[in-house]
């Protein structure tokens, strides 16, 4: 697949920036004037032996940029105001996190390493959706949506490449009532430096199915919920959006790759232009299911960067913790505790409502762009 139109360059503290067009052609020269410290992070991992899982300990996030009257630092610079994006207006940007969860690049000096503790490796990033602040991913033309697609995709080959790197996630929070911080549309891409502890268990169940000559473990739900029909929400040449059988939340759609595909980066154009289209409209049926938008998490599930990756099926996970906006879903002690959840909704139901959606009520705000030659 070639390569989206894009352009690299290198913050005032010596963290990286991509910038991702819509249209090929664009020239763009990059300055950050701005004088920024080093980069200091102090995360390490620590592991639990009574889960054997890891925990990222990041205490220096509590300095990062959160709900302010301060000006935001995902748009655009302007003369006298630079922010963390150094240019008059963008399509998609990616840059390293100042205030990343995990080391990256810079950072200052690793904690010593014992049985329990290691240096946090790996990288995060920030993506930002585009230059206008008062929008969101459903409401972008999908010629936008497409350059995110892009945009994932390359950073997933490029993170997977590193050497301390074992699973990369692309995910958003939506919404400051379900946790995020900027309201300014993006997402975070985390390379994380071991596969997390859930995404292992799906490799293990992968493993399992794969042993008992059942094959693909994620092919045969897609097929179950095919053949069940009820909690389909929408269907393309490439793409089934469904409310898995054991849903946990009250909305909650599973968005799979037909063709058993390991990650983002192995996807066709024909996939990329097909998901483009499908995943605003699944976005969309979030904004308009209930009377105001619901706020929603969404990640990327892929194969982790090495080892078994035909075991890994491409699929979204797209969420929200309330079935109305004014009724959270709150998570009792034995769930959290426990990790058992207890569903409160039918995930017949909820796929009913979500299938009625009307997803072409909302308006586009940019013109549409003319399609790269990708």
């Amino acid at each position: 697949m070639p390569l989206p139109h894009r352009t690299s360059a290198t913050l005032a503290d010596g963290r990286e920036i991509h910038f991702y067009d819509d249209a090929a052609g664009r020239e763009r020269e990059v300055v950050d004037t701005r004088v920024l410290p080093p980069v200091q992070s102090g995360a390490e991992l620590r592991w639990d032996p009574t889960t054997e899982e890891w925990v990222v300990m990041a205490a220096h996030r509590k300095a990062r940029s959160a709900h302010t009257t301060a000006a935001c630092p995902l748009c655009p610079s302007s003369d006298g105001a630079p922010t963390e994006i150094p240019a008059g207006d963008y399509d998609v940007a990616v840059f390293e996190n100042r205030y990343s969860a995990l080391r990256g690049a810079g950072g200052d000096q690793p904690p010593a390493s014992t049985s329990l503790t290691l240096p946090a490796g790996g990288r995060c990033e920030v993506m930002v959706f585009g230059s206008e602040h008062d929008t969101s991913l459903a409401r972008l033309p999908e010629r936008r949506v497409r350059t995110v697609i892009d945009a994932w995709a390359d950073r997933t080959t490029a993170l997977n490449a590193l050497p301390d790197v074992e699973q990369v996630v692309c995910f958003e929070n939506h919404g400051s009532e379900i946790g995020a911080t900027l309201t300014h549309p993006h997402g975070q891409i985390y390379a994380y430096p071991f596969v997390p502890s859930r995404f292992e268990r799906m490799q293990r169940a992968s493993r399992h199915a794969h042993a008992r000559g059942a094959g693909c473990v994620f092919c045969s739900v897609l097929t179950t919920e095919l053949s069940a029909g009820h909690r389909i929400v929408a269907r393309s040449p490439h793409w089934t959006a469904f409310v898995p059988h054991a849903a946990r939340w009250p909305y909650e759609v599973h968005l799979y790759a037909n063709r058993h595909v390991p990650d983002l980066a192995a996807l066709t154009r024909e996939e990329r232009t097909d998901l483009a289209a499908s995943y605003r409209s699944l976005l969309r049926r979030f904004e308009t299911v209930t009377e105001s938008p619901l706020p929603y998490m969404a990640l990327w599930i892929q194969a982790p960067a090495r080892g078994e990756r035909d075991h890994s099926h491409l699929h979204a996970q797209i969420f929200s913790d309330r079935a109305t906006p004014l009724k959270p879903k709150r998570l009792a002690a034995g769930e959290l505790g426990a990790g058992t959840f207890i569903s409160e909704v039918e995930p017949e139901q909820a796929a009913a409502a979500l299938r009625a959606t009307d997803t072409w009520t909302l308006p586009d705000p940019l013109p549409a762009q003319p399609a790269a030659a990708v």
